[in-house]
């Protein structure tokens, strides 16, 4: 793939931005720890060096390897990258006497190419305790802020560049801008990676990877293991056997009605009824993580009961996307710590003799939508809230029962059905309904109750990353709670959440 930009990741909460702000310039990005970069950086037409939480003075620096990039091919290091190149370029670092974070603008612009565009004025993001006191040997000065003299410099005789500030923020009014120049007129990149092109390289790629071989895919009716099937499909052909299983977390009337939408797709679509399996095994179990944990096991060994059925299989694919691995193992690997772990990332058992093969594991939902927008799928697909991997047992605090499953999928369905209804589906990025573990006194008919509570919750995203909760309208949330309270048996209560992700997560569990 032609066009490729690493961004070496020392462990900034921002590093999964920069890789979206790079692709939405329609250029292809990786993400890679530090320590551990890609053998062949030759392949890469331009580096960015992250921000980090450490300190370069400090015992514990994150100190890469440049030798093959520094000078050779063009670099960007922002906020602690352009702390690193200054520090150990023959600069000077030192603490701030104030911690540099928040708004700031630009008072003093040296025109310059990645600077182009943008005006003296401009406001721009700080988060940094250290600060650039001498820049490094052969540097110019390229901006500065009220409180930052060296906000932005540049190296002489090379394509290395440095800057103080976040780019990559929402905050950064012309981030994008500098980017652009960065690696448009800079590193001289060409933006022609578009969801078409990520459809043309991956069917070409996963053709030369599976060859003949047969491939399982388990389907659960969402976005991501749709475009996944379809890319698949495109692909390989009859060579694609895909599994729904239906794991007894899934919504109301979920499994019939995934089974249809498939029709017509031109898949090979088997379901497999195995709730009652994975509702013993989760018998009695409270524990979130363990939940979990069970779970992706009577998966895989579901999976595993029915690839011996299919003669030959050598794969199992899977509709991991990037936030999943991100959230998992810390960014293929990086510095950052670990969230919770997903039902469908960490590999498979050895018992188990299937490859596994993650055809967008590098891209975000938007951008798994837009790919399958590109291959015409339907809307109806397209357009579904995302829905957990372990289903309803995240959404049920405690341990899980047939009962507790019962109750939570008729308030979920007087949620989703209500928010359709009202014309607000396609305005909340995800829904549901949470069952607490706790019940509260309620009076109704004259008659004293003591029943579940149920929380539900409404947030918007672009990927998950972040998100913030939804202002539903009152009226909206006032029939909905009266309908639930009215029409499901064993629900007095219900609240409605208004965190935000961080420092919640969008599921409770």
């Amino acid at each position: 793939m032609q066009n490729k930009v690493l961004i070496l990741d020392f462990g900034s909460q921002f590093t999964q931005l920069i890789g979206r702000r790079v692709r939405e310039l329609n250029i292809y990005s990786e993400i890679h720890p530090y320590n551990n970069p890609p053998k062949d950086i030759s392949s890469f037409n331009a580096v960015i060096l992250s921000g980090s939480p450490l300190s370069v003075r400090g015992n514990d620096v994150a100190h890469p390897e440049l030798s093959e990039i520094k000078g050779k091919i063009p670099l960007l290091g922002v906020c602690y990258g352009a702390q690193y190149l200054a520090h150990f370029g023959g600069g000077n670092v030192s603490p701030s006497n104030t911690r540099e974070y928040g708004r700031a603008n630009l008072t003093y612009i040296n025109e310059n190419e990645l600077l182009n565009k943008i005006t003296v004025g401009a406001q721009v993001w700080m988060s940094h305790s250290d600060t650039i006191k001498e820049l490094p040997d052969n540097s110019v000065k390229l901006a500065s802020t009220d409180d930052v003299e060296f906000a932005a410099y540049k190296i002489e005789g090379e394509q290395t560049y440095a800057i103080q500030f976040h780019p990559e923020v929402y905050h950064t009014t012309d981030g994008k801008q500098l980017l652009e120049n960065f690696l448009v007129h800079i590193a001289g990149l060409e933006q022609t990676w578009t969801p078409d092109s990520f459809v043309d390289t991956t069917v070409a790629d996963l053709k030369e990877k599976l060859g003949d071989d047969r491939v399982i895919l388990g389907l659960s009716g969402g976005v991501d293991s749709s475009v996944a099937a379809m890319l698949l499909h495109r692909a390989i052909g009859k060579n694609l056997y895909c599994i729904f299983v239906n794991n007894g977390l899934l919504r109301k009337n979920e499994f019939s009605e995934v089974l249809e939408q498939y029709e017509g797709m031109g898949l090979n679509v088997k379901g497999v009824d195995a709730s009652a399996r994975f509702l013993d095994e989760l018998a009695g179990e409270s524990d979130p993580e363990k939940k979990r944990k069970i779970i992706g096991r009577v998966f895989i060994e579901v999976f595993d009961d029915e690839s011996h059925l299919v003669e030959n299989a050598k794969w199992l694919a899977q509709g991991t996307i990037y936030p999943d691995v991100i959230e998992s193992v810390s960014v293929t690997g990086g510095p950052s710590a670990t969230i919770k772990s997903h039902h469908n990332v960490g590999g498979l058992p050895d018992y188990m003799k299937l490859k596994v093969v993650e055809p967008l594991k590098m891209l975000f939902k938007d951008e798994v939508r837009r790919v399958g927008a590109s291959m015409h799928m339907a809307k109806s697909i397209l357009g579904r809230h995302p829905f957990p991997g372990p289903g309803l047992a995240i959404r049920i605090l405690g341990d899980i029962t047939a009962d507790k499953v019962k109750i939570l999928q008729e308030v979920d369905a007087i949620f989703i059905n209500g928010l359709k209804e009202w014309g607000l589906y396609d305005k909340v990025w995800q829904a549901g309904a949470m069952l607490l573990p706790v019940n509260s006194v309620g009076v109704m008919g004259d008659e004293r109750t003591y029943e579940k509570c149920v929380a539900l919750r409404a947030v918007e995203s672009t990927d998950g990353m972040t998100a913030d909760w939804v202002n539903l309208p009152y009226e909206f949330l006032q029939k909905t709670s009266n309908d639930i309270i009215n029409k499901v048996k064993g629900v007095n209560r219900v609240v409605y959440d208004i965190s935000s992700k961080p420092p919640a997560t969008i599921e409770w569990e």
